[in-house]
């Protein structure tokens, strides 16, 4: 019984967050229209809208994702915040903010519809488009490099990824942690290729530039053991990338290490 109580309350704690969080989506939406409504010029106006823009964005994102509201409740959503770009890009068309805001909507999209087995390749396509029109604005907006490598990423396309996020890394210090990433998925593809060579590279260059330092990364640690073990057949680089491991406290798998052992035979 107590299990069940424990079941209810969390559920309605579950039902109040999303509650007051949409309230506050709601208030957000409020409160840019006044925004718009006074603004004194058009870039002001133009900030207005993209800030109602991205609450409908957000409010339709949020609504989705948990299953609170039916597809057309989304679309009609969605359609309000994308209305509301188009008017801001339209009255401010040199900024670059608009767009990268634009952009991270149709971002938020493309990993709804993906989440959902739908193909987001053109939402996907359309984020992209409006980051690189951000860049054209202003090729200091470091945020608008990080989602473009964020898209490319996504699309498939690990190489452009790994340009974007040296363009970031020059920018802004997140860029290094991006990249190390990118390194390893681009690593991970090329074992998929079976381009081991390649794929042993990249694993080190993410090594190199500290990969595998946040949990939600891609850790190059053990396929690179993997890869120089099982499938070249190199026992000395294997041994090398697990010593590498050791000391960055980087968790090996003991049934790897003991067949490299066992096909080394080496015990260090």
């Amino acid at each position: 019984m107590a299990g069940a109580c424990l079941v209810l309350a969390l559920a309605a704690c579950g039902r109040v967050e999303q509650s007051l969080y949409l309230a506050a989506c709601d208030r957000d939406i409020r409160n840019a229209t006044q925004a718009i409504e006074t603004a004194r010029d058009d870039v002001q106006r133009a900030k207005g809208y993209s800030r109602r823009a991205s609450a409908y964005s957000e409010k339709a994102r949020y609504s989705r994702l948990y299953k609170l509201i039916a597809e057309d409740e989304y679309e009609r959503l969605f359609q309000l915040a994308m209305n509301d770009h188009g008017q801001a890009v339209a009255l401010d068309q040199g900024s670059a903010e608009l767009y990268l805001k634009r952009g991270q909507a149709y971002y938020d999209r493309a990993t709804l519809e993906a989440q959902d087995g739908k193909d987001a390749k053109r939402w996907f396509d359309w984020a992209a488009a409006d980051f690189e029109l951000a860049i054209q604005k202003d090729a200091r907006e470091y945020r608008a490099f990080d989602w473009l490598g964020l898209v490319h990423q996504q699309n498939g396309e690990p190489e452009k990824a790994i340009e974007d996020f040296t363009k970031e890394m020059a920018l802004d210090p997140l860029g290094k942690a991006r990249l190390n990433d990118a390194y390893c998925t681009l690593a991970s593809h090329y074992e998929g290729q079976k381009k081991y060579d390649a794929a042993a590279a990249d694993y080190r260059k993410s090594i190199e530039m500290g990969g595998g330092g946040d949990g939600c990364a891609c850790d190059p640690y053990q396929p690179l053991v993997a890869l120089y073990t099982v499938e070249t057949r190199q026992y000395d680089q294997a041994w090398e990338a697990v010593h590498w491991g050791q000391r960055s406290h980087k968790r090996i798998s003991p049934e790897l290490i003991e067949r490299l052992k066992k096909d080394s035979g080496r015990s260090d």
